[in-house]
């Protein structure tokens, strides 16, 4: 049986991580907490139905303001050739989470498409923080940094 006394105190703590967060005091940011399923999305995206993806990611903007859809409709965007519309969901993702790795990696790998490649190195020295150890992520961006194309599409 759990000690009453841990589980208030536990939920103090909880409460002050949370009131005391920076998303706590940005007055416009709305963060969903729930990533919607996106399964289909991702199941679109490794059969290269980029157009099918995006079409799924769209209207989720209106209900889910979440890192991963807007990483991954920066994603498809960026497949689909619209580079314009890629680095503002990219960016869109990263004001979410900064330290969002997918996102790290997939703006990395559009910097290196655009030959903006001090760009792709930041984010990778951003990766390298937060994966010392090595991360997929990290790995791909490495790869894509010296000329080698990542073997995974999400």
């Amino acid at each position: 049986m759990r000690n009453p006394n841990t589980i208030t105190l536990g939920l103090l703590t909880l409460g002050a991580v949370l009131l005391l967060s920076p998303a706590a005091f940005a007055v416009d940011t709305i963060i969903s907490k729930d990533a919607p399923d996106l399964t289909s999305t991702r199941a679109k995206i490794k059969a290269k139905d980029f157009a099918g993806a995006i079409a799924e990611l769209t209207p989720l903007l209106a209900t889910h303001q979440h890192a991963d859809v807007y990483n991954l409709l920066g994603f498809s965007l960026r497949k689909s050739g619209d580079m314009k519309q890629a680095a503002t969901f990219y960016a869109k993702a990263l004001d979410f989470d900064p330290v969002h790795k997918g996102a790290l990696e997939y703006q990395g790998e559009m910097y290196v498409e655009l030959g903006q490649i001090d760009k792709a190195k930041a984010n990778l020295a951003k990766l390298v923080n937060l994966c010392p150890s090595g991360c997929e992520e990290r790995e791909d961006l490495e790869k894509a940094i010296a000329g080698i194309a990542p073997a995974k599409t999400n």
